[in-house]
């Protein structure tokens, strides 16, 4: 068929009378639309009008309709293009199907449903019924159809969701009875830019069609019930639902009450157990327990059980750290209390502090009142003894003490007890709160508005945030920047109107930076995820001329926000990094994207390499290892924190950068002309990369997908230390623990084991640091010139010569060492001499032996025990042996791997470890009982006697850590407190210095 060169000739046919001639023609025109749409746009009056010729046959019409909207869409005139395509009707479905013409009907269906869900948004928002057109109706009728019977359920849902179909979710599930799929359409409501209102109408529709869960891997849907719940925060919903789950699965309603904890308010939580009914005789037990595990505080227990009982921290680190940073110095004595508190947050190990009494005492002003709030960080959840543990610093009944710089061991203390409470507030949140009302300084006010902030959290007390603002309004700039953060804590999540006034009020009136700061942040903190509640608040302090309020509007906007991913959000943020006047601000609005972020972090990398050196990165490690050999003191100084956030609980199987980073901290906190911001940064680092005793991660996310608010917390609370560096202790309610903790219907944990399917080299601790070899003094070798070797040895030939001696010379190689030079050799022995007996060690054979070793083959699982550590990225590996005694009531992980990888993990990248979407690692787990008539062994939780200090203190210790209950003397803060006395006599392993 010969090419045309012009659509002039079919076009002229469009003028033509005879409507035969005029269908010939724009049967022909059609498939010249891609060639000839420019000429043939000219004459687009004249083919809307034959569509709208009521004369000529309804085929005629639709053809013409099918014309005008090809033209139009290569006009990129897509409205236009949309309209007369469904004016073409069975035309241009006929369109759709035909081959060449993919691109302009898929762009035409996505007008269509663009221009649906836009419709549809309108009427929910107004509230009034719109009217839409039949025929686009019937379009999108047909799209759902097509879906549902290609089986693309999830396109369907998707559009569904947008368009506010909840319908088509039902009916698709109706025909699949595929919980899954539900899942999906509840993550993506909650997971994307929704309203508030329309996601918790959404969830409410899809929470009935939930089937009932039972106990094992049959009811995949727990986690998603779980994070609905948490999400909606409706006591009476999920009363009802635990409820109907005791009479035939009180199993699967602890296994709830435990998830519930994690992600839950404490005045959700309070409301459900106050809301729970007492029971008959065959289920108050039952409740009651509910009711137990509800207060948060059974979680608390035994986290802090698995972390005393699996700590790995490495005193050689922590020691290296203390001898090469000066201590006298401010800067560098919180560092190394930092490092220390997160090394050991939640073990309640305190060996260190017990080690170096001469170090802490040097602790001067606020340095002693982050070493004091560091036992808060260290003892954190601790709550049964933390009356105990800092009462000797606390305030005494009579009042603030005079002993000077008492007061900043006081204020610590309180700070202290509020971390060693987060999460489980109770008696001590009365107790802080009269503190607070008696306090005359301004530091005891201040470690007391802190302390309550974090135990009181989300609590919504009137009367605390009545207190806070009583010593608010003193003006004191200490004290009322902690007022100020401790408000927004009180209120979290509340988006309460009037609080925020009263504090915005306050802000603009005071002249105190400080609490202008502590008051931006703490309204940030009331609109923790109210979404679209807080756009006006965010656009009135992103609008202020006080930089420090429009920072307080970029942490407002991140924490609304937080975790959904908003576009128009990230777009804001990304502006103000670029555009605001102040550092501050932009800086806050880079590391705001975090917030919004963290539930897509393979988005963080491109997103933040257009405002970094860093091109191309594919991971963070790529984008931060630049920057900690940038030229500016503060950049270094973040890249070494953030390394150690990233690499927390890696291996060096799993982590290349590992052994490196390490290093690298270890040489910057060492060198003495290193800058003290970087050296503070590296200090720091260590304490995160071996965070808990290496037994937690940093999380923002629940184990069930929700936001893990204690974590988000946190780590805005952390960013403040760049102000204050008291702050920086709150980086600990971030820290999540990894460990798999099995618990029996009695609440009591068996002894079990059960499989990762990985090589145990991938998710093994990193080796402990050996320490620091004392090299031994050896004879240094007398240097012999070789002419006065050969005189000596003639003489010597000499003497033997004259006295007929029947002996020769040992070794043939005498006569050459005799005829020429002489070298200088030692008169020590070859090999390593032990220091006990005296030996001389072989080194060529230990080194055989270790080839040996290294050539055995690793096995491609391992067994644990009940109370293991296990990490995010292994937990998709955790199985439970079928034929095994105990087994979970619900699903380890919720994102198991799938089938087609296969069981077993053998490297780095079938483990997952790139930057995949996973919550926490290990967590609480109900376990059903196979054979409940025979009798089990339990782990029993009764503390370990402590061990004394000096003991601890050997290189190979690495034992689980001592009891936290008080023993000996208390660490003294004090210039005037009791020294202490020698240590005991003991025997120093010194084999374990090789």
């Amino acid at each position: 068929m010969r090419q045309s060169s012009s659509a002039a000739g079919v076009l002229a046919l469009l003028q033509e009378p005879d409507p035969v001639f005029k269908q010939h023609a724009l049967d022909v025109l059609i498939p010249l639309v891609p060639q000839f749409w420019a000429e043939i746009s000219d004459h687009i009056s004249l083919i809307e009008a034959l569509h709208e010729n009521e004369k000529l046959p309804k085929k005629a019409r639709d053809s013409a309709a099918l014309l005008a909207s090809k033209v139009y869409y290569f006009l990129a005139v897509y409205d236009e293009a949309l309209s007369f395509a469904l004016g073409a009707g069975p035309a241009f479905e006929a369109e759709a199907r035909a081959h060449g013409s993919e691109e302009y009907a898929e762009t035409v269906l996505s007008k269509a449903i663009d221009k649906y869900i836009e419709v549809r948004a309108e009427e929910q928002q107004s509230g009034k019924s719109t009217k839409v057109d039949p025929r686009l109706q019937t379009l999108i009728e047909n799209i759902f159809t097509r879906c549902i019977e290609e089986r693309e359920y999830k396109q369907a849902i998707g559009i569904a969701l947008e368009s506010r179909r909840l319908d088509v979710i039902a009916r698709i599930y109706e025909q699949t009875k595929d919980t899954s799929l539900l899942s999906y359409a509840m993550e993506g409501v909650l997971d994307t830019g929704f309203s508030l209102l329309y996601r918790d109408q959404v969830l409410s529709f899809l929470f009935p069609l939930f089937p009932q869960p039972v106990t094992g891997d049959i009811s995949p849907h727990v986690h998603s019930l779980t994070r609905l719940l948490v999400t909606l925060s409706n006591p009476s919903l999920t009363v009802t639902f635990l409820t109907s789950l005791v009479p035939k699965e009180k199993l699967l309603a602890y296994q709830f009450a435990f998830d519930l904890v994690e992600g839950g308010s404490q005045d959700f939580l309070e409301s459900v157990r106050s809301d729970l009914p007492e029971g008959d005789t065959n289920t108050k037990e039952i409740y009651d327990k509910l009711r137990s595990i509800l207060t948060g505080q059974e979680s608390v227990k035994l986290y802090l059980q698995f972390l005393k009982r699996n700590n790995h921290a490495d005193l050689v680190i922590l020691r290296n750290t203390k001898d090469v940073l000066e201590p006298r110095s401010s800067i560098y004595h919180t560092a190394l209390t930092l490092q220390n508190a997160f090394m050991h947050s939640g073990t309640t190990s305190d060996i260190f502090l017990h080690e170096n009494l001469d170090w802490l005492g040097l602790a001067s002003n606020w340095s002693k009142f982050s070493a004091t709030a560091g036992l808060g960080v260290i003892h954190k959840g601790y709550f049964e003894q933390g009356m105990t543990i800092v009462g000797p610093y606390l305030p005494q009944s009579g009042g603030e003490s005079n002993i000077p710089g008492a007061a900043y061991s006081e204020g610590g203390a309180l700070y202290a007890l509020g971390l060693i409470n987060a999460g489980c507030g109770g008696q001590v949140i009365s107790y802080l709160r009269d503190t607070l009302k008696s306090a005359q300084g301004e530091v005891v006010q201040h470690g007391a508005a802190l302390g309550l902030g974090v135990a009181a959290m989300g609590s919504k007390s009137a009367d605390a945030f009545e207190d806070l603002k009583n010593t608010l309004f003193m003006d004191s700039a200490v004290a009322g920047e902690a007022c100020g953060y401790a408000m927004g804590l009180i209120m979290l999540g509340t988006a309460a109107t009037e609080s925020v006034r009263e504090m915005l009020v306050y802000a603009r009136e005071t002249q105190h930076e400080k609490i202008i700061r502590g008051l931006a942040v703490g309204v940030a903190f009331i609109f923790y995820g109210r979404q679209e509640e807080a756009d006006q608040t965010i656009k009135v302090l992103l609008a202020e001329k006080d930089p420090i309020l429009r920072y307080g509007g970029v942490y407002t906007l991140a924490l609304a926000y937080s975790g959904t991913a908003n576009n128009d959000a990230v777009r804001q943020l990304l502006h103000i990094a670029v555009s605001d006047t102040s550092d501050d601000v932009r800086r806050a609005a880079v590391t705001s994207l975090a917030f919004l972020l963290f539930k897509n972090p393979s988005q963080v990398p491109r997103i933040v390499q257009l405002l970094s050196e860093s091109y191309n990165p594919h991971d963070a490690v790529e984008i931060l290892e630049p920057m900690t050999k940038d030229s500016v003191d503060f950049v270094r100084q973040g890249a070494f924190i953030a390394l150690g956030m990233i690499l927390v609980q890696q291996s060096e199987a799993s982590s290349p950068s590992l052994a490196s980073t390490r290093a690298l901290y270890h040489k910057v906190v060492s060198d003495k002309h290193e800058d003290p911001m970087a050296r503070f940064g590296a200090a720091l680092g260590q304490g995160f990369i071996d965070a808990g005793g290496r037994n937690v991660t940093i999380s923002l996310q629940s184990r069930a997908g929700s936001r893990n608010t204690n974590a988000i917390v946190g780590m805005v609370m952390f960013c403040q230390f760049w102000y204050w560096y008291p702050l920086a202790h709150c980086a600990c309610l971030a820290f999540d623990p990894t460990g798999i903790i099995g618990l029996n219907a009695d609440l009591k944990a068996p002894k079990f084991e059960y499989v990762s399917n990985a090589r145990p080299s991938l998710f093994a601790y990193p080796a402990s640091t050996k320490p620091p070899k004392k090299e031994a003094v050896h004879k240094v070798a007398t240097a012999v010139l070789s002419t006065t070797a050969k005189v000596k040895a003639r003489e010597k030939k000499k003497a033997a010569s004259d006295e007929n001696a029947m002996e020769t010379d040992d070794k043939p190689e005498g006569k050459k060492e005799s005829e020429g030079d002489v070298e200088m050799k030692d008169d020590e022995p070859a090999g390593d001499i032990s220091p006990i007996n005296g030996s001389i060690s072989n080194l060529a054979e230990d080194g055989k032996t270790s080839v040996k070793a290294t050539k055995k083959a690793e096995p491609s699982s391992e067994m644990l025990p009940n109370l293991s550590r296990v990490t995010p990225t292994q937990l998709a590996y955790i199985t439970f042996p079928p034929e095994g005694r105990f087994q979970p009531v619900r699903a380890v992980s919720a994102k198991p791997l799938p089938p087609s990888r296969g069981a077993k993990a053998t490297s780095p990248a079938s483990a997952g470890l790139v930057s995949e979407k996973y919550a926490g690692g290990g967590c609480i787990l109900i376990l059903s009982d196979r054979r409940p008539e025979e009798e089990a062994e339990f782990i029993d939780f009764a503390p370990p006697p402590a061990a004394p200090a000096p003991e601890a203190a050997a290189p190979a210790a690495s034992a689980p850590a001592s009891s936290a209950t008080p023993v000996g003397p208390h660490i003294a803060l004090d210039e005037s407190s009791p020294e202490a006395g020698p240590p005991e006599p003991f025997e120093y392993p010194f084999e374990d210095d090789s």
